[in-house]
């Protein structure tokens, strides 16, 4: 293997210890018996309010790859979409460098339906896209109705720069929708082109991406208390800031680095009840569709290896 290779784990492990490290400040002075009891005061509607948030949440990540593919022209049937898509974040978001490790899942899937190579290359980019302006999208409007947001993670107040900042996504949203309308070139790299898309499909991106941002943040609000909860739009916004950063800082699952985030981000609640929170997060959100989504890889190549055995004996 070439040093290349070691490079993204290299990252994702320094950033895990780094925030292991920042976390353990963080908690030193909050028991087990703290966090636990912060779990069991969960109401029951709660818990069920934040499982079904997940389940939103998965089904819009399933709209990702279904945009993907009308733009493609390609049909693939729905049920087999949804588990591709399931499986593949599943997987990637807790395996770390979503991109990738989402690409060669979604090869493997999409190949026995006939998609190419460059196929896949353009579905796997039109979701990390769809991903990526819907963040943004999200992200400018949380700003603009909550621009002391940032001003949790920095010392005194720069709400000013704050509106800019979210004024400035917001026109990079509108730019995207305006060269759509205008059927702009497509991007070249090479062989690879990857086209504009209608405006029917970017009108799709900003309704289902959205909705997988806000399902997702659902989780953790819904798992709070009410006690100095700060409320959804807060929390959301924290959620975007530690998702961006977790991502950037390629560590599996965002170990550590969302803990440390939402730590920072919350000051006014107790530690302890929120990091039950982000235990059910990673329960509904991480741990239960991997499980799910190991399920399906190996019943997927179990069929797989069914399908050859009986081509060979043909």
């Amino acid at each position: 293997m070439r040093i290349k290779d070691y490079i993204w784990p290299v990252i994702g492990l320094g950033a895990v210890a780094v925030s292991a490290w920042l976390l353990y400040h963080e908690w030193r002075e909050i028991s087990l018996d703290d966090v636990w009891a912060g779990l069991t005061a969960i109401p029951v509607h709660g818990w069920l309010l934040s499982a079904l948030s997940s389940i939103v949440a998965y089904a819009a990540l399933a709209g990702y790859d279904h945009i993907a593919l009308l733009h493609l022209g390609k049909r693939v049937s729905w049920f087999f979409v949804t588990v591709c898509s399931f499986t593949t974040y599943a997987l990637s978001h807790n395996i770390g460098g979503s991109v990738f490790s989402g690409a060669v899942i979604r090869y493997r899937a999409y190949a026995t339906k006939g998609l190419s190579g460059q196929d896949v290359g353009v579905l796997v980019g039109i979701c990390w896209f769809t991903f990526v302006l819907s963040s943004v999208f999200v992200g400018a409007v949380v700003i603009l109705l909550e621009p002391g947001l940032l001003d949790r993670y920095t010392e005194g107040s720069h709400e000013g720069w704050w509106i800019a900042l979210g004024i400035a996504m917001l026109l990079s949203v509108a730019a995207y929708i305006f060269g759509s309308w205008l059927h702009l070139k497509p991007l070249a790299i090479r062989s690879f082109r990857l086209h504009y898309p209608a405006l029917p499909i970017v009108a799709r991106q900003l309704i289902i991406g959205p909705l997988e941002i806000l399902a997702a943040a659902a989780i953790i609000y819904f798992a709070l208390p009410a006690e100095n909860n700060p409320g959804y739009l807060i929390v959301l916004g924290i959620f975007l800031f530690s998702f961006a950063v977790a991502q950037a800082s390629h560590a599996p699952g965002g170990l550590g680095v969302l803990e440390v985030v939402f730590l920072t981000g919350l000051p006014e609640m107790d530690p302890a009840t929120v990091l039950a929170a982000l235990l059910v997060f990673r329960l509904f959100y991480l741990i239960i569709p991997l499980i799910l989504g190991i399920v399906a890889v190996l019943a997927f190549e179990h069929s797989q290896f069914g399908r050859s055995g009986k081509q060979d004996e043909a």
